[in-house]
Order: C-alpha cells, then sequence, then structure tokens
C-alpha cells in the first residue's frame, strides 16, 4: 500500500501543478490549447506507436489484458441503457454517460504503470491502449453523434475515427510488431526521451483541464458514472482477468487502467459534437479526484 500510495501522490503532485498554473495565470487558459495538441497529435501516439511496436504480444498475456478490458468497458456501455431509461436522461446527457463510462485517462495508467509495476509495465499499459482506445472512440462518437443537434452531428462516424491519432498511433505499432521488423536504435532513444515528456505534458494538461463544480449540475448521472467508472468497471475487469488466467503484472495493469478516472478528452468530443460539455467537465472532476481515494482499494485487491 505504501508503493501505491506514493506513486499516486506523484501523479497527484503533477496534476495538482497544472490546475495552480492554470488558476495562478502563471499559464492562462490560452496556451494549454497548444500544450494539448502537441501531446494529443504527436507525442502521445509516437509513445504508443514505439511501445506497442516492441511489445511482447505472445508471452505477455496481451490477449487475456484486451478481452478482459474491452469485456468490461462493452459491458458499462450495456449498463448505460438501462441507467439512461432510470435517470430519464436526454440524449446530450446520454452521450455524457457513455463518455464517462468507456473513455479513459491513459495518461494517468502509463504514469503509474511503470511506478507500481516496474518498466516492463509500460509496455502492458500500451496494449492496453491499443485495446480500449478504438472502442471507447467509437463508442462515444456514436452516443455523441446519435443525439447530436443537426449543425454537429454532421461530423462523419468514419472520418472521426480513421483520423484519430490514437487509433493511428495503434495500428502503425502493432502492425510494426506483427510483421516483426527491428526497431532503429536511434528511433527508440529519440522516442524514449519524447515519452517522458509525454507523460508529464499530459498530467500537466489533465489539471490545467479540471473545472470547477457548477450550480445545477446533474449529481444522479456524476454519482452514477464515477461508481460505475472507478468501481464496477474495474471489478468487472478484475474478475474477467482471473477467468483468463492473468496474474502478476499483467493483473495489475488491467485493474490500474480499469479504473482510472475519466479521460478530459471527453469533455473537447461533446464540446465539438453538441453533447452537454458543462457536465461532462464536471464528471472529469469528479472522477479525477474521487481516484485518488478509489485507485488504491482497486489496486490492493490485486498487489
Amino acid at each position: 500500500m505504501a508503493t501505491i500510495a506514493q506513486a499516486l501522490a506523484a501523479v497527484a503532485l503533477i496534476v495538482a501543478l497544472g490546475l495552480v498554473l492554470r488558476r495562478s495565470g502563471a499559464m492562462p487558459a490560452e496556451s494549454w490549447a497548444p500544450i494539448e495538441r502537441l501531446t494529443y497529435f504527436v507525442l502521445f501516439p509516437a509513445l504508443i506507436a514505439v511501445e506497442l511496436a516492441r511489445a511482447d504480444l505472445a508471452g505477455s498475456g496481451a490477449a487475456g489484458m484486451a478481452l478482459a478490458l474491452v469485456g468490461a468497458q462493452l459491458s458499462m456501455f450495456a449498463l448505460a441503457f438501462p441507467l439512461r431509461r432510470l435517470l430519464a436522461l436526454d440524449g446530450p446527457r446520454f452521450g455524457c454517460l457513455v463518455q464517462g463510462f468507456v473513455r479513459w485517462n491513459s495518461y494517468t495508467a502509463l504514469a503509474l504503470a511503470p511506478l507500481l509495476f516496474g518498466p516492463e509495465a509500460l509496455g502492458l499499459a500500451a496494449i492496453a491502449v491499443g485495446s480500449l482506445t478504438p472502442v471507447a472512440n467509437l463508442l462515444s462518437v456514436w452516443a455523441l453523434a446519435r443525439h447530436a443537434p443537426p449543425a454537429a452531428a454532421r461530423v462523419p462516424l468514419l472520418r472521426a475515427l480513421s483520423t484519430n491519432p490514437l487509433l493511428l498511433a495503434c495500428l502503425l505499432g502493432l502492425g510494426w510488431n506483427l510483421l516483426g521488423l527491428p526497431l532503429p536504435r536511434l528511433l527508440v532513444e529519440a522516442l524514449a526521451i519524447l515519452g517522458r515528456a509525454t507523460l508529464a505534458l499530459g498530467l500537466l494538461a489533465v489539471g490545467a483541464g479540471l473545472e470547477p463544480l457548477r450550480h445545477g449540475s446533474a449529481w444522479s448521472v456524476i454519482a452514477a458514472v464515477a461508481i460505475g467508472r472507478l468501481l464496477v468497471e474495474p471489478a468487472l475487469a478484475i474478475f474477467l482477468a482471473r477467468v483468463a488466467g492473468l496474474e502478476g503484472t499483467a493483473l495489475g495493469v488491467v485493474a490500474l487502467c480499469a479504473a482510472v478516472p475519466t479521460a478530459s478528452s471527453a469533455y473537447i468530443l461533446a464540446r465539438l459534437m453538441g453533447g452537454d460539455a458543462e457536465l461532462t467537465a464536471a464528471i472529469v472532476t469528479v472522477t479525477t479526484v474521487s481516484a485518488v481515494l478509489t485507485l488504491p482499494l482497486v489496486l490492493a485487491c490485486v498487489i
């Protein structure tokens, strides 16, 4: 537990620094957009591509990890439909519920994985990105596009997916790995340097993106997402991982990736596609803060 607390504290400090830098005006709000774009479109895809390219897909339990993580993700997506009826949600708020369940903060997972489980866990976390990211984008874009206002709904689903930098990075890394091509040493070393910047900038951007909770937020939706995202989904993933025979580092990475908060990119997508952006921002904030308490509980079940 001491290792978990120390790793979480290190990540929380960087997130808090991003929040302080933005709220204090040391780095004003308009300066974060270029940082987010650089991280999302260049640095993070580069890290994912190289980690997937050199990951041990055969001996690492990659298939079991994908089964457990995507199985839990799809289960939460299915749960969103009865919850929509129970909570009487309109289309935009239903999109918030779906995004809250299926979009995960990969920056936090990738930063914590090597701190908790050693350097080899970064490759396993990249496998999680390759498994969860395509499904998360497909389900989120579908849920928002189906209920978006006419002007926002014109974003074609196929184009949104085919131009997603994380999806392209996953395909590139997996394709390189499956072809058995060697990675040039110079490229690996350069991307390793970029990787260290990626996680730091990503966590700072998460903190800068946290928004104060506003009066009138739909607390029933926020509570449902927080419980589902931070407790129910990791419980399902751990169960499926054990059924698949995973143990050790692979099991720990599954638990970690299933238990991280909702990704801040959910807010950007909601804003672009006519979802309830304010409610999405509240969900990101609440799950990020709550994960400080729930992550140690989840990880204690597998460590």
